[in-house]
């Protein structure tokens, strides 16, 4: 192996490492899957909620167990999702199923534009695009799905992202229009 080959592999697990240690950390903190009361997240922002999830203080997400990923960062305007893309997402070719993809894909940049809302505001997809850009296979050990706000108004929201591995490769790209909805009742 060359020495920029050893380079590039040592570069790889030093990510891999850093982004196991990310997740051990969030998992350590998450309550258990459920889907949160409206009297509990009514009065928060879009973020506000987030940050109540990732304290343990609001259930996790049922979806995110499920599929096996978790939230790993959050900011205004940007949501990092990591996930596991394990044999039991394939297809019958093999590969990771383009639904458990545009799952994470989806999750990453709705809750991108979820983190620009004021309390007592909720989003839903309205249309979501996805770009496979390469097949992405059970050997894969991690990937994120992070996605960033494009515009975010007060009726509609506009967002991107993309699913890449600790080697920095892109498997596929996603954008989305969100409707910003008032909760009934």
């Amino acid at each position: 192996m060359s020495t920029a080959s050893h380079r590039l592999h040592d570069e790889i697990a030093a990510t891999l490492e850093r982004w196991r240690a990310d997740e051990a950390r969030v998992r350590a903190c998450l309550a258990e899957p459920g889907i949160s009361r409206p009297e509990q997240v009514l009065d928060k922002t879009g973020l506000q909620m987030f940050e109540a999830i990732g304290r343990g203080e609001l259930p996790s997400v049922p979806i995110a167990a499920v599929l096996d990923f978790v939230p790993i960062e959050f900011e205004p305007g940007r949501m990092v999702f990591q996930g596991h893309p394990s044999a039991r997402f394939c297809n019958p070719m093999g590969t990771i199923h383009g639904g458990w993809i545009a799952a994470l894909l989806d999750s990453a940049v709705a809750c991108a534009v979820h983190t620009t809302l004021p309390a007592g505001r909720m989003n839903t997809t309205a249309e979501l695009k996805i770009s496979y850009l390469r097949a992405l296979m059970p050997d894969v050990p991690l990937v994120r799905a992070e996605g960033k706000i494009l515009n975010a108004g007060r009726q509609v929201g506009f967002a991107e992202g993309r699913l890449y591995g600790p080697d920095g490769r892109v498997y596929a790209h996603a954008t989305t229009t969100c409707l910003v909805l008032q909760p009934r009742g």
